[in-house]
């Protein structure tokens, strides 16, 4: 039974100080792992998830994985935290990082191995020893060990990203910055003081839609199940009346 810690991992002008991931002591599982994009870059900023730009700000700072099916889950893993070390590369220092998934791995490897993460260059780098990032980098290809933990982004609360699509009777929603499991089993959306919840569709990665076929009434207010837990979360007339699509909403809760 091994026991990880918490580590504050600290980047080149962005310090991975906001996302703090812990769980009780936890059996390590074995995986594969690989790196892609800029060797101290976010992966993508594209992701399968829907997160855009994002990743490369803080809460994530470039601290992210695209994963094999195990972990995407067909999007449903989006936003899920997991803490990676490895030992089997002379410049791994065996200390865990913690990375959220926002991208997917979808061939190759990803798929032949059980479970695998394609680490952003960033993350690849940070399990290595101090100044040997590039020469575990240089391996491409590395045995690890990972278990789930729990998301904790100190200092955010969750966000809704309407999607630059959306109009008056269509409304889609990247969820962000989701403490606890981090990835969501279902989004209702409120319209007004209705009382009314209603059931939001999944759409892809990390986004959720709404097509009523009608004007819809802001303020919008959404209740959000979390995806392995089931715990439910309120947040309260956060799109106000006159949201804009491609704008970011903050809420004033999280898990």
């Amino acid at each position: 039974m091994a026991i990880l810690k918490k580590q504050i991992v600290v980047l080149p002008l962005l310090a991975f100080l906001l996302l703090n991931a812990s769980s009780p002591a936890a059996a390590l599982s074995p995986a594969g792992a690989t790196w892609y994009g800029a060797p101290d870059g976010p992966g993508s900023t594209g992701g399968a998830c829907g997160y855009a730009d994002g990743v490369v700000k803080a809460p994530l700072s470039s601290m992210i994985t695209a994963g094999g099916p195990s972990l995407f889950k067909g999007g449903r893993g989006c936003g899920a935290c997991y803490q990676v070390l490895c030992n089997s590369n002379a410049a791994c220092s065996g200390t865990p990082v913690t990375v959220v998934v926002t991208d997917q791995c979808p061939g190759g490897i990803c798929v032949t191995d059980p479970v695998h993460f394609d680490l952003s260059g960033a993350a690849f780098g940070a399990m290595a020893k101090p100044g040997q990032a590039d020469l575990l980098r240089n391996a491409g290809r590395l045995a690890v060990e990972y278990t789930r933990v729990l998301c904790n982004y100190q200092g955010f609360n969750v966000a809704f990203r309407v999607d630059a699509g959306s109009n008056v009777d269509y409304l889609a929603v990247v969820i962000e910055n989701v403490n606890g499991d981090g990835e969501l089993a279902a989004v209702e959306l409120m319209e007004g003081s209705s009382g009314t919840w209603t059931a939001m569709q999944p759409s892809w990665g990390a986004q959720w839609k709404l097509n009523a076929g009608r004007a819809l009434q802001p303020p919008f207010s959404f209740q959000l199940t979390s995806g392995e837990s089931k715990k439910i979360l309120v947040a309260q007339n956060v799109i106000p009346v006159g949201w804009t699509p491609g704008s970011t909403y903050n809420s004033m809760v999280n898990y």
